[in-house]
């Protein structure tokens, strides 16, 4: 699961009820928008497609109301009735909260992000002479000064990175005190630390880089990854960076399914323009998979792009007319659709049903063939 929010800006409105005065940091700029928060899924054979949203409002009084760590953990909680099996969540460094770690632990499910500036980290070491536990502080850009040689002398190109063992940091726990109280207390849990370099989104982001807390903890264009997964370090750096698919996403429906293309004033009709969206991205998601599966090599296939001027602008006309005394209704595309003969295949459905609003007779069920 990939875990990130964006904003939807409203160029042509302000003060709406459901608009917030948001800074957007990619554009350096505010502007009123709406902040969805988005889970997308990526599946171990490749498909990805996004699977839940929820619209975050800003409160008048700071800390009112619901924050967007508490959308992310309603729409795990529904993830969670239905999937079973342990998953990952990979997420922005904005998500880095301790609660929250512990909340995603708690529910099955492992998590991985780049660590802050400000992330504090502690390395088990053990005394000579007492022989005692003890765990020194240290900062993410000690830990990458530490091994920034070596990951230097890896391969010249593509990603490089490497694992440091024993590093711990502190989440927190609640036990009942003697006085029947909870209590909220800390102690130190191992983590995975990777230092990566050569990130597939540090193509994308700017050369010069904010010097405060809550910027990424970086040294020469290495970064520090951080995940609970202290015993599959690799895993965990494969994990994130398919993080960056997300980001891929908001920028293909933003420029190429009109995200922030609905100038209406009502907030159900944004709400039903993104449910129609992100409708549309996973009908492309599973069309661009089955196209691009048996492609031998990268000029083969298709990109996002050429998928919604292929599989959204084909032309068709329909006409009815009577066959043996049945009426039937005939769907023409151009030669354009035969490029997506499988997913038709795949998809096309035995039977479909007349839109009456009173009852669904069995006589209302009519055959759907499909043919060459």
């Amino acid at each position: 699961m990939n875990l990130d929010d964006t904003h939807c800006a409203h160029p042509y409105a302000k003060q709406l009820p459901f608009l917030s005065w948001l800074f957007d940091h990619s554009t350096k700029t505010y502007s009123w928008a709406m902040n969805l928060v988005v889970i997308q899924a990526v599946l171990k054979s490749g498909l990805e497609y996004p699977l839940f949203y929820s619209v975050w409002h800003k409160p008048e009084t700071k800390g009112e109301g619901p924050t967007k760590l508490d959308l992310a953990k309603q729409m795990l909680l529904m993830l969670r009735g239905s999937v079973k099996c342990r998953l990952w969540v990979a997420m922005d460094r904005w998500y880095l909260c301790k609660d929250f770690f512990v909340f995603l632990e708690s529910n099955q499910y492992d998590w991985v992000t780049k660590a802050k500036r400000n992330t504090a980290l502690f390395r088990k070491e053990i005394e000579p002479l007492t022989r005692r536990e003890r765990y020194v502080p240290l900062t993410p850009i000690m830990l990458i000064r530490e091994v920034f040689s070596r990951l230097t002398r890896q391969a010249a190109v593509g990603l490089v990175s490497i694992a440091i063992p024993d590093i711990y940091m502190k989440q927190p726990y609640t036990v009942t005190n003697r006085k029947g109280k909870q209590v909220t207390k800390q102690r130190y849990v191992r983590i995975a630390a990777i230092v990566a370099m050569r990130l597939k989104e540090d193509e994308a982001s700017s050369n010069v880089e904010q010097l405060d807390d809550e910027s990424p903890a970086t040294y020469k264009g290495a970064y520090l990854i951080i995940s609970n997964r202290h015993d599959a370090p690799k895993e965990s750096l494969q994990t994130y960076v398919k993080r960056w698919r997300i980001e891929v996403f908001f920028r293909t429906a933003k420029q190429e399914l009109a995200f922030e293309k609905c100038h209406s004033e009502s907030e159900a009709h944004h709400h039903a323009h993104f449910e129609l969206l992100f409708t549309a991205e996973t009908l492309l998601a599973v069309a661009l998979f089955e196209m691009n599966k048996e492609k031998t090599s990268d000029d083969k296939g298709c990109t996002h792009g050429e998928m919604v001027r292929g599989l959204f602008h084909t032309r068709c006309q329909t006409r009815t007319r009577n066959h043996r005394g049945q009426e039937r209704i005939y769907v023409d595309f151009d030669i354009e659709v035969r490029r997506f003969a499988r997913l038709i295949r795949l998809f096309w459905p035995p039977h479909y049903v007349m839109l009456l609003w009173d009852t669904m007779k069995p006589q209302n069920y009519q055959s759907l063939p499909r043919s060459a």
